[in-house]
């Protein structure tokens, strides 16, 4: 083999970097598992005598503090040394949402609020039928929404100018004489930046929420966000209530430190007196420096605790009452800030939560119009510093800000005098006003300018800005003060950002979902493990390396991609068990035939890998095709499922051809002796097969025919939608008794109006109840109303006595929402996707084998197979003990049969090619009935080896995954028998007098060589 030396390099670069990887994962796993052991023991010893409901708060509350107060401790080391546990964590694979619990959303960003907001009147009813109009379209179509807006606004006026509704209301750059193609270019353009300003808003305002590795992804095109949140703890209301919040800029005056020392004095006795301070609780009272040579930002002098004397000075004359002062209060938990600055003090990032905590116990200690706000960390030079300042805005009556994100007309990044990146801001001449009110009130006093509670910039007034135009200058980067910049200019556009799909997934669940993965997994592995070493003899020993090399490449690769590893990539690499083996089945049956054809190991070994090369990369490129395919229209699990796939078989592709033989070669050099191919039992299956296939064409045809005719018969009798697809919600809900269906839907009929939709899964204390009721209610607040709705009818199923958050906390396991606009979105991307699917695979057979019958018999098989499971989801759904429901998962299955059967089927093809121009003068029925015997080994294996990994998914994979490996199984079995029995045969019937297949010059040459010197070969082993 060439390039010996560079294939061995690559294998051990990739092994290296994927334990590394990988060792991040471990790291991470230890010092959290030593983490909860210590949380435990607190617990035990502290709340020994207190109810479960208590002791779990008080581990969780424990155990986030242990993992706060440990992010700067070595765990691991790295390429760039010791290794924090906060860095670890950012390296490790962690678990997704199904595997650990959470949440996860998908949120629409609301244009049409958007366009009321910068219209000249909001109420004028052609701009509200317009955009009621578009919305109605928009679940319909992938229309852009300003698109859809412009073309119902023509309809509803057709007279009226688009420039009449928004110029003259303070937004840059429309005018009156604008053309309607200027305006819609503009309003896309603020658009645009409106998507991207929520996007920001919403990854801020993520970070409260604790989760370690949250995953935003944001898709512009459709404009939706998803947000996954495994592992938070947050109630989901208050989820819920924080990200769908309208972003708010406001500017704010703000107290001093001098201002509030009496105030701060006075709480931090009250805290010492009521203990409520965590000192009282036993928490380490240590103080926590800040090392001032991070940022110029930094306090002065971070060697003492700050006392009350130190706000807003460098003076720290008081270090007696400094000493006095308890780390974990109020001000034991502040720096200094340097002599000038707006901020009063600077806290550590890991101590807000509880500075926040004490801030509350002592409201009443402050003035009533005090309100705390922290700012952004400062910078240093390996990014930002762990602590953040400390703010005190001043309130107004009402706490209306003085000047609000609407009165900013404009802000763009520009330059101070000293050369330094800074935003311009121009009000509107309404803000202009208020700019200059508030300045001339504020000279020589700070200002702060807040977003979502996060002060931004607190710059200094030196003069009265009367002109509306004013410079926020301070210690940004360029790519700092054009965000800025952004903010503050979408700042004024309300583009809030809606839930229209939602899942929650308890913790029991994920462990579920864990330990069924973690079983079909291993069983797999084994199985096929133990299976290439009975089939193969010592040569499956090769395959069975490549197969350990494969999987931990790939999971070496999603961990260095920060992957999160979900039940569908669970299921993606299961799948990757069979592919893997599946390229050496092929390879392997290649070399069998060759042997016994005559030739000698040496020979044969190689024709075996350069002969198996053409069908290895036709299986692998349509089973990428499909992947790809599913990435690019799939959202959420499916994209995690796809991703895995994708990184599985181009790794298969390096271990199945390359490393497979590097490590044969290696053998037979070292030894001096070749791999062992042939078993007791792989010898009787191979013995060869003389079925008369193409004979019982006419039969086969009658069968599809059937199936024709069941699968159209399907769409009529109808499916079993799963809520991404109908819209709706579904509650998976356990019960302490086991229930029967019909009577939990009559106990609903009543409360919802309607009968839901009441499945057993697993067995009959679990039930999955999916409802439309408040299906087109936008209100966010219609989430919680069903919710209680659903647990009010069935209160008699539930313990006596259990509370609303008992119910969510005790009984339901998962939950899932899903607008009707998103639905529909959902629907016609899978639609999408399986027709693009199909298209790209009629292309590549057609280029591949330069024959469009080729492609015909693959495209005639592939249908046969996608009908034959959809009949099966339609007709047997209300037989089948567990939801057989078409959503994601299920076009997922689809594709991915589509990917697998094409398999069988190139494998077919390639050899009836082959055939057909050695074997001169033989009819078509012949070659044909000759190419499907002689791989009939290879299609049989390379089935059962994807068969047994995808029974054992379905059997052990548990619940989250069953419907996708029923369709799984079904496609496989179907797959064989559609490869062999009907898209080899139709070539006989659509061929008529013309060759099968071409091939070119160099390759007719190089086939009939090969097929004298086996003749030669043969002859002369018989003599």
């Amino acid at each position: 083999m060439q390039l010996k030396g560079l294939v061995t390099v690559f294998a051990t670069l990739l092994i290296a970097i994927s334990l590394y990887q990988l060792h991040f994962t471990w790291a991470v796993h230890n010092h959290e598992g030593k983490m909860e052991a210590k949380a435990q023991n607190w617990v035990n010893s502290n709340f020994s005598g207190a109810s479960q409901e208590a002791k779990d708060s008080a581990y969780n509350t424990r155990l986030k503090r242990l993992l706060d107060s440990t992010k700067s401790t070595t765990v691991t080391y790295g390429i760039g040394g010791a290794t924090s546990y906060e860095k670890a964590k950012e390296q490790e694979l962690s678990l997704g949402l199904d595997l650990q619990g959470g949440m996860s959303v998908t949120l629409e960003v609301e244009l049409q609020d958007l366009l009321k907001s910068i219209s000249n009147n909001p109420k004028d009813p052609s701009l509200n039928k317009a955009l009621e109009l578009a919305s109605q379209r928009k679940g319909t179509t992938d229309a852009d929404f300003i698109g859809l807006f412009a073309q119902a606004y023509k309809e509803v006026n057709p007279s009226g100018a688009l420039s009449g509704l928004f110029a003259n209301a303070g937004q840059r750059n429309i005018k009156l004489e604008d053309s309607d193609a200027q305006v819609i270019s503009k309003l896309r353009t603020m658009a645009g930046e409106a998507f991207q300003n929520t996007f920001r808003v919403l990854t801020k305002r993520i970070d409260q929420f604790g989760v370690a590795q949250p995953n935003i992804n944001p898709d512009p095109r459709k404009g939706t966000i998803s947000v996954e949140l495994a592992g938070v703890k947050d109630d989901p209301e208050r989820v819920r209530k924080i990200l769908q919040a309208t972003a708010n800029l406001q500017f704010w005056e703000v107290y001093s430190g001098s201002e509030l020392q009496s105030s701060f004095l006075q709480a931090e006795e009250m805290l010492k007196k009521s203990g409520e301070s965590q000192t009282a609780k036993g928490t380490d009272t240590t103080a926590k420096t800040i090392d001032s040579t991070q940022t110029a930002s930094a306090p002065t002098d971070t060697t003492k605790t700050l006392s009350l004397g130190d706000l807003n000075k460098t003076d720290t004359a008081t270090e007696a009452t400094a000493a006095a002062t308890p780390a974990n209060t109020i001000i034991g938990l502040l720096q200094g800030a340097q002599q000038g600055e707006a901020a009063l003090a600077y806290v550590a990032t890991k101590d807000t939560a509880l500075l926040s905590t004490n801030f509350e116990t002592a409201k009443d200690i402050f003035p009533a119009d005090v309100k705390f706000a922290y700012g952004i960390a400062p910078k240093t030079e390996t990014g930002r510093a762990s602590f953040v300042p400390l703010y005190a805005l001043k309130l107004r009556e009402g706490d209306k800000a003085p000047l609000e994100g609407n009165d900013v007309e404009e802000s763009m990044i520009s330059y101070d005098e000293r050369s330094r990146p800074a935003v311009s801001l121009r009000m509107t001449k309404q803000g202009t006003k208020k700019w200059g009110d508030l300045t001339s009130a504020n000279v020589n006093k700070p200002i702060a300018i807040v977003l979502d509670n996060v002060v931004y910039s607190a710059p200094n007034v030196i003069n009265p800005i009367l002109d509306g135009n004013s410079q926020i200058s301070g210690s940004f980067s360029v790519e700092e003060a054009s965000d800025l910049a952004n903010i503050l200019q979408s700042g004024q556009l309300a583009a809030p950002a809606r839930i229209v799909q939602e899942q929650m997934v308890g913790p029991t669940l994920g462990a579920e979902a864990v330990k069924g993965g973690a079983m079909s997994f291993i069983i797999s592995f084994v199985v096929i493990f133990a299976l290439m070493l009975l089939y193969y003899n010592t040569s499956g020993w090769v395959a069975n390396i490549t197969l350990i090399l494969n999987l931990l490449f790939t999971i070496g690769v999603l961990a260095g991609l920060g992957a999160t590893l979900t039940s569908a990539s669970i299921a993606a690499l299961v799948l990757a068990i069979g592919m893997a083996v599946d390229t050496n089945v092929i390879i392997f049956e290649r070399i069998k035939e060759e042997i016994t054809w005559g030739r000698s190991y040496a020979t044969a070994v190689d024709h075996g890998y350069n002969r198996s090369l053409p069908p290895i990369l036709d299986a692998h490129v349509t089973t990428l095709l499909t992947a790809i395919i599913l990435y690019v229209f799939g959202m959420g699990p499916i994209k995690g499922f796809a991703t895995t796939q994708i990184i599985a078989v181009v790794l298969n592709l390096f271990c199945g051809i390359l490393i497979a033989r590097l490590v044969s070669e290696w053998w037979t050099n070292k030894k001096g002796r070749h791999f062992e191919y042939f078993t007791k039992l792989s010898k009787a299956i191979f013995k060869k097969a003389h079925f008369k296939f193409v004979e019982s064409r006419r039969v086969a045809y009658g069968i599809s025919v059937v199936v024709l005719l069941l699968g159209i018969g399907s769409f009529f009798y109808g499916f079993d939608e799963g809520v991404e697809y109908k819209g709706g919600r579904s509650y998976t809900v356990h019960f302490d008794q086991p229930q029967k269906e019909v009577t939990v839907k009559d106990a609903l009929h009543a409360p919802l109006g309607e009968f839901p939709v009441v499945k057993t899964v697993g067995n009959n204390r679990t039930l999955n109840i999916t409802t439309s009721f408040q299906k087109e209610n936008p209100s966010r607040t219609a989430d919680s109303l069903v919710e209680m709705t659903v647990f009010n009818g069935l209160k008699p199923f539930l313990a006596e006595g259990t509370t609303h958050a008992e119910f969510k906390k005790k009984y339901l396991q998962s939950s899932q929402s899903v607008q009707p606009s998103i639905s529909e979105d959902l629907k016609r991307g899978a639609v999408t996707a399986t027709i693009v699917s199909i298209i790209l695979i009629f292309l590549y057979i057609f280029v591949r084998f330069r024959d469009w019958r080729f492609s015909l018999g693959t495209i005639i098989s592939l249908v046969h197979d996608v009908f034959v499971t959809l009949a099966v989801f339609s007709f047997l759904r209300h037989i089948m003990p567990f939801p057989l429901e078409i959503d994601q998962h299920f076009i997922a299955a689809i594709l991915t049969v589509v990917g697998f059967s094409m398999n069988d089927t190139v494998i077919v093809f390639d050899r009836i090619r082959e055939y057909s121009k050695t074997m001169h003068g033989e009819s078509k029925s012949k070659i044909i009935n000759a190419a499907i015997n002689d791989t009939l080994s290879r299609t049989i294996m390379t089935s059962v080896t994807v068969l047994i990994v995808v029974l054992v998914l379905f059997i052990f994979g548990g619940e989250v995954t069953r419907g996708f490996s029923f369709a799984m199984l079904i496609g496989v079995i179907t797959g064989i028998y559609s490869s062999i029995f009907v898209a080899a045969p139709i070539l006989v019937d659509f061929a008529k007098d013309k060759p099968l297949g071409k091939l070119t010059p160099e390759e007719i040459k190089a086939r009939a060589k090969t097929k004298s010197a086996a003749a030669t070969t043969a002859k002369a082993a018989h003599s």
